[in-house]
């Protein structure tokens, strides 16, 4: 068979398979026994099929996945638990590592050497949900094509075509955008960027944070979040002088009550940890030798720190697909309840994905490993299958800090639903504290520290449910059991109507 020839039926087999995809996404299923069915790989030897097409890069064509983080690992799996991995899926990401559980690089990874600190292959995906360890090994015995260290800076809609930084060209099918997100950076001008100064997103963040923690005496934590907060429980356990530093008048403001957080603020201090809260920072200053030596904060004072680390949020990793389809107001790209774009055949997910938060009824964007999990997964399944059910996502957010050994008190909290509304904070953290959001006579949301396993999994039923409670006889409870038992008893009144 000639190349043109084989060329021509690589098209139209090709066509018929976009149009049998299009029809799967586009309209609801008529029989339970529609289903994608697995294109012929015998009407002409792959061989020829990628002699002909050796300006390629990817020798996977079919599907391909931008992005190596916690998204494109459980993507991944579901296109090997549907049997349409093999040949078939291009996987492209900037790092130099298989898809990794990302949480793990500011908890157990910092952990002092002797403390038993993470490392890979330990963390693959999907070992965070109780999967199998993806390590580069498993992606091809599953006939997933890796493509490490090279970034995608440019796509082709029309050409349906990608070019990395390499200079490589890339063909794909149907495309999966999974870039995640990016740190936020300080400026250059104000000293950003100096020797020091440490940024983590990735497993070199974390390498090099390591190597300069193991030299460092006193270290400063910008930012009250998430990130500054797990980094600064994690530098304790190095025995180094930890200052934190941020903005708001209390830590994590964007969940946590002021009273909340002053419980934690109080565990931190207990620990060693120095807490600046409502600081602006003006600069980080060098010192002769050019390294970090100082954090000038706006009031003019002075802090010294010979290792400064920044954790003050991210954005969506957006370039080079804003001709995609941007959501201006929660950032990051548009998408349906299926993850599709605007674009036929262009999915985003997880937390660059701006989708409809249908509990709620309204955009969002989702920065947390539960949702990079749950839209890979979601995606993945309405793109191979006749799926038409819309995402229904449950906000989820958790923390566990102080985890290491001779610890003298884990951490581990867990939210879900929506923190709106009046709040009822109940415990007083010795061990437990939960905080219950209330709004309209409805539970909305509810916060526990130290909950037990069954106690955790009655959070998200009434975060779903949104029971009509009773607020004064949930203040009135005299533990934190007592008020879930309250939560509970609302939840099964109106189970029972």
């Amino acid at each position: 068979m000639t190349c043109s020839a084989v060329r021509r039926l690589t098209m139209a087999a090709a066509s018929s398979s976009l149009s049998l995809k299009q029809g799967l996404l586009l309209r609801p299923p008529h029989t339970n026994s529609l289903t994608r069915p697995r294109p012929s790989s015998t009407s002409f030897p792959s061989r020829s099929f990628r002699r002909c097409y050796a300006a390629f890069a990817n020798e996977n064509r079919e599907y391909v996945i931008v992005g190596g983080g916690n998204a494109a690992g459980y993507a991944a799996r579901t296109f090997v638990e549907h049997g349409m991995a093999d040949g078939r899926l291009c996987i492209v990401t900037k790092e130099a590592y298989a898809p990794y559980e990302r949480p793990a690089l500011t908890k157990a990874y910092l952990f002092p050497p002797d403390k038993k600190p993470a490392r890979l292959p330990g963390f693959h995906t999907c070992v965070g949900s109780g999967g199998e360890r993806q390590t580069p090994e498993w992606y091809q015995e599953k006939g997933i094509e890796m493509l490490y260290q090279d970034p995608v800076t440019d796509i082709d809609i029309e050409k349906q075509t990608l070019t990395t930084n390499s200079g490589k060209l890339l063909k794909y099918g149907s495309l999966i955008i999974a870039t995640g997100s990016s740190v936020s950076r300080f400026p250059e001008k104000i000293g950003g960027n100096l020797p020091g100064v440490h940024y983590i997103r990735e497993v070199a963040d974390a390498d090099a944070l390591i190597s300069s923690l193991g030299k460092a005496k006193k270290v400063v934590v910008v930012g009250g979040g998430y990130i500054g907060m797990e980094v600064a429980a994690a530098t304790v356990a190095w025995k180094l002088d930890t200052t934190i530093i941020f903005p708001e008048d209390h830590l994590l403001k964007r969940l946590f009550t002021p009273s909340l957080a002053q419980r934690y603020e109080e565990l931190y201090q207990k620990n060693g940890v120095k807490i600046l809260k409502g600081a602006s920072i003006k600069n980080l200053e060098a010192g002769a030798d050019g390294h970090v030596a100082a954090v000038k904060l706006g009031d003019g004072s002075v802090v010294e720190a010979d290792l400064v680390i920044i954790g003050i949020g991210a954005k969506p990793a957006v370039s080079p697909f804003e001709r995609v389809g941007l959501n201006k107001e929660v950032g990051g790209i548009q998408v349906d309840g299926q993850f599709r774009t605007g674009v036929p055949g262009i999915f985003a997910i997880g937390d660059v994905a701006a989708f409809p938060l249908k509990i709620y009824n309204r955009t969002a964007r989702v920065e947390h490993v539960d949702h990079a999990r749950r839209s890979a997964q979601h995606c993945t399944k309405s793109l191979l299958t006749a799926q038409t059910q819309t995402y229904d996502y449950l906000p989820y957010f958790y923390s566990r800090v102080f985890e290491y050994e001779g610890s003298p008190r884990k951490v581990w909290w867990q939210f879900f639903g929506d923190n709106v509304g009046e709040t009822v904070e109940i415990g007083n953290f010795d061990p437990k504290v939960a905080t219950f959001w209330i709004e309209s006579g409805k539970l909305q949301g509810v916060l526990l520290e130290s909950g037990s396993p069954e106690e955790f999994q009655l959070l998200p039923k009434l975060a779903r449910n949104q029971p009509v409670i009773d607020k004064a006889k949930l203040q009135s409870a005299s533990s934190v059991e007592a008020a879930l038992d309250i939560a509970r008893g609302s939840l099964q009144a109106e189970a029972s109507v």
